[in-house]
């Protein structure tokens, strides 16, 4: 094996995963942003925060392209508008999951994610998983049942098939941004934004009478979701989708799952259980200790 190509494939996994793991840092301060709302409506959050998400990743790729973004849009194809779609239609189920079960079932619920995306990166990307891998996800799915445990009801159907949902639709997301590994994908996080934009748009102006008027403290933290939280976050794993495989992407990103109590405990006062707690700090370790063995030794190339 040729030891300067060996050596660039491991420093571009390890950038990767680097990407990948920050991009679940990013997502993780959602909560917090929400819970400092003032009165702002779910779904004027989710409309301005994909508003802004569109604009700013779409403001982003011009100015990464020199001023030639439809050129990119054009290179990245139509399975970048799918990826998008997709993603904006787990946002609305994920909205729909809060907002019908409880936190803990959702969050449960979402940590499928890595098994569903390893299952789909098999059947269509070829991608096998390494037994550490494996053994993450599994840790951290214990993690996430001893986190979740208190809360976790049989709840309503609908919303625990939305949650379902939400994770089924990140995991088609991955594995689509994984299949345009050799091209830029980061127009998939522009048109997540933008298909959400428009459908959340329409609905609020046709089916509810909430309006679009929020308070000037509220649409900064709505922008602020989406030009940080989201967009920063879903740039970084267009990034990292490059270089790791969907199955990684998954299990990286759940550190959202744990940060995001951890960011309301500290900024809020929102203090976590007993069980929260432990379960958090099995998820963390498991996911922290995998990125730092993954960057330190990536695996032999070929092999995922």
């Amino acid at each position: 094996m040729n030891q300067p190509r060996a050596a660039a494939a491991d420093s571009r996994y390890a950038f990767g995963v680097v990407c990948v793991f920050a991009a679940g840092l990013c997502w993780s301060i959602g909560g917090l942003v929400v819970r400092l709302m003032e009165s702002a409506h779910e779904w004027q959050i989710l409309f301005y925060r994909s508003l802004t998400l569109a604009v700013f990743l779409f403001l982003l790729i011009t100015a990464r392209s020199g001023g030639h973004a439809p050129r990119v849009f054009a290179r990245a194809g139509k399975r970048s508008l799918a990826a998008g779609a997709v993603l904006s239609v787990a946002f609305m189920c994920w909205i729909f999951a809060l907002t019908h079960t409880t936190v803990a079932n959702a969050l449960f619920l979402l940590c499928t994610s890595t098994f569903i995306t390893a299952l789909l990166g098999w059947i269509f990307l070829g991608e096998s998983v390494r037994r550490a891998t494996w053994a993450a996800m599994a840790a951290a799915t214990v993690g996430a049942g001893v986190m979740v445990y208190e809360g976790v009801v049989s709840g309503n159907l609908f919303g625990n098939l939305m949650a379902l949902g939400a994770a089924v639709g990140f995991s088609i997301f991955a594995v689509i941004l994984r299949s345009g590994k050799n091209r830029d994908m980061t127009p998939a996080a522009f048109w997540a934004g933008f298909c959400s934009f428009v459908t959340v748009g329409a609905y609020i102006a046709l089916f509810t009478d909430i309006g679009f008027a929020v308070s000037g403290r509220d649409f900064f933290l709505c922008a602020t979701m989406g030009v940080v939280q989201v967009g920063v976050g879903l740039f970084l794993l267009a990034l990292g989708a490059s270089h790791v495989p969907a199955t990684e992407m998954a299990l990286l990103s759940l550190v959202e799952v744990v940060l995001g109590t951890v960011w309301v405990w500290i900024f809020i006062g929102e203090a976590p259980s007993a069980l929260t707690i432990i379960g958090g700090g099995v998820m963390l370790a498991s996911i922290t200790g995998y990125a730092i063995r993954s960057v330190r030794k990536p695996p032999p190339m070929g092999v995922v």
